[in-house]
């Protein structure tokens, strides 16, 4: 069995987008450690944490399961931007498939009681820029709200980054890697 990853690719959530992103942040890293990346396009105009998500969801998540021997049958989710605010969206519908998710930058949109408590069990890691005006306040407040509820979230302001973290990218993307591994073990 291997470990598995779902991963959103921010913006438009592409085929470019997705392509970009692996390259970025995953290939590398995956290739080297053993890992699966699944990393969906968006249905046309409909990303993944509006109506999208509804579309293939959760049907593609047992699709992967079938097609691939994930450790423990549990996937980690991740993504950046849209990718992250799609992550926090799915592992909150779907939560008994995962381990983890994490938004780099990213967070739950929609924060309705039951979708907040749907990820208790997850190990949570958010990562936002220090120069990300527009989600440094959102992603801060949210990670204090969980961390209150008990939540296991790690929760890191990367230093002199804007809203695309290149601290998380190239050589960077084994911080990512190293979270997975301490998912697989419990982050409690």
């Amino acid at each position: 069995a291997y470990p598995g990853i779902l991963a959103f690719a921010g913006g438009l959530q592409t085929l470019d987008g997705v392509n970009n992103m692996l390259d970025r942040n995953w290939r590398a890293e995956a290739e080297g450690r053993g890992y699966i990346v699944v990393s969906p396009v968006a249905p046309s105009n409909n990303l993944f944490f509006e109506r999208g998500g509804d579309r293939i969801f959760p049907e593609f998540l047992d699709q992967i399961l079938r097609d691939y021997k994930i450790e423990g049958g549990k996937l980690h989710v991740a993504g950046p931007s849209n990718g992250g605010l799609s992550a926090f969206h799915i592992a909150a519908m779907y939560p008994q498939y995962f381990r983890s998710v994490t938004g780099f930058p990213g967070y739950l949109p929609d924060e309705t009681e039951s979708r907040i408590n749907a990820l208790k069990p997850l190990c949570i890691y958010m990562h936002v820029g220090e120069r990300d005006a527009e989600w440094l306040t959102p992603m801060q407040r949210q990670a204090e709200m969980l961390r209150a509820k008990g939540f296991p979230v790690r929760f890191s302001i990367e230093p002199d980054q804007g809203h695309g973290i290149q601290t998380l990218a190239g050589d960077g993307a084994h911080r990512l890697f190293a979270q997975f591994e301490e998912a697989a073990h419990g982050c409690k």
